[in-house]
């Protein structure tokens, strides 16, 4: 049986909150064996996210599912030299090494890439930062709802328009697509170390992703391009790329790029062949510059009729239109299942946000329940070299949990 890709490869996952960590899940979805560090007691803060005020009540720890599927746990104080001695060992022995500590903390625990890397010359070290790890902001602390999402201008960018209230992210909006930028520096660094036997360090931040994604106003403003007026919905330029209100308060937006082509499908799908020869409306600089007097006409057409109506008259049309999705539409969402976005855990009916690769040829593990604070503690001593008395020793300094 294919135990994936990574079968074999081992990873050493020291970080937290939430790029870095998610990175190493994705490669335990592949086959890799996954050992994740938290300190002894309550383990990884992340752990309490769900228990902060505003976040969804549950019986299961929703969070640590996402971000620890797959892992083994080794409860290790760092702070101690015998924990720190342990770490070593296992980095000894690991293809790949994962931390988001700053680089401040890095160097007063002694797990920076110019002190690991001695250890093992085929090792891939992973940092992850929120401003990078250079400059005035090196040791800033930064979640990606600053770092991120704030700082790119992406906060600002998905206001309406200047004088509406800028948008705050949701728990892990911008870390999930910055896993798969660490993920990827891992990946290229494997590749270099097949093309050329040795390891290296390979870095990511919250920033640089924060702006990659934002890249192409980003670009614009770095070209000194003239920007438009922020405009409301109710007064978008086009309204063949603009959202609307269903009856039953549910939206649905269109995307109608190939707008010349596709107006009169559109004029008949909803019902309105008239518009398709409307003097007002024939070409497309007439519907940009009645946009406002087209939008309203959208306005009424999409009040008068449920979503669900509004899909079976748009579907098999093609014309790229799209849902605006609430929470409560994903856990029933045959095509999501269809595609293994949602995929269930090891021997339960539960679902879970499989990572977004897929590779023909190549199966991905069942995803497994996460681990308990220090679950694999004693296992991963054993597969190090410990024996008992060594294991009763490091529990006995407090290195162990």
């Amino acid at each position: 049986m294919d135990k994936g890709i990574f079968d074999g490869l081992k990873v050493v996952d020291c970080a937290s909150f939430i790029a870095a960590p998610a990175a190493a899940t994705v490669l335990s979805d592949f086959g890799a064996d996954v050992i994740k560090i938290e300190p002894p007691g309550a383990g990884d803060p992340y752990r309490n996210l769900p228990n902060l005020p505003g976040y969804p009540a549950s019986e299961h720890n929703y969070a640590w599912m996402m971000e620890s599927r797959n892992k083994k746990s080794l409860a290790l104080d760092l702070a101690k030299p015998e924990g720190k001695a342990v770490l070593r060992k296992l980095v000894a022995d690991a293809d790949v090494f994962i931390t988001n500590f700053p680089p401040a903390v890095r160097q007063r625990l002694g797990i920076t890439y110019k002190e690991l890397s001695p250890l093992n010359d085929r090792l891939i070290y992973a940092c992850f930062t929120g401003y990078g790890d250079r400059g005035e902001e090196a040791n800033k602390p930064g979640f990606d709802s600053n770092a991120w999402w704030a700082r790119s201008g992406l906060m600002d960018l998905v206001r309406a328009d200047v004088d509406t209230t800028p948008a705050r992210s949701v728990a892990g909006m911008g870390d999930h697509p910055c896993a798969m930028a660490l993920y990827s520096a891992i990946v290229t660094g494997l590749y270099r170390r097949e093309k050329t036997g040795k390891g290296s360090e390979v870095k990511s931040n919250l920033m640089a992703n924060g702006v990659w994604a934002s890249s192409v106003l980003v670009q614009a403003k770095l070209c000194g391009a003239k920007f438009e007026e922020r405009r409301p919905r109710e007064r978008a330029l086009n309204a063949v790329t603009n959202h609307y209100r269903c009856r039953d308060n549910r939206w649905i937006i269109l995307s109608l790029l190939s707008e010349e082509k596709q107006w009169p499908t559109l004029a008949r799908c909803l019902g309105r062949e008239d518009l398709a020869t409307d003097p007002r409306f024939l070409t497309k600089p007439d519907r940009h510059a009645r946009s406002v007097e087209l939008i309203q006409i959208f306005d009424e057409i999409f009040a008068a009729r449920d979503l669900a109506d509004w899909r079976k008259a748009l579907d098999g049309s093609g014309l790229v239109f799209g849902i605006v999705n609430i929470l409560d539409d994903i856990p029933n969402d045959q095509q999501m299942k269809d595609n293994e976005v949602l995929v269930p855990f090891e021997n339960d009916t539960m679902l879970t946000v499989n990572s977004p690769i897929w590779v023909t040829g190549s199966q991905k593990v069942t995803p497994r329940k996460p681990p308990g604070v220090g679950e694999h503690s004693d296992e991963i001593l054993r597969g190090a070299g410990y024996g008992d008395e060594d294991i009763a020793t490091l529990r006995a300094a407090g290195a162990v949990g």
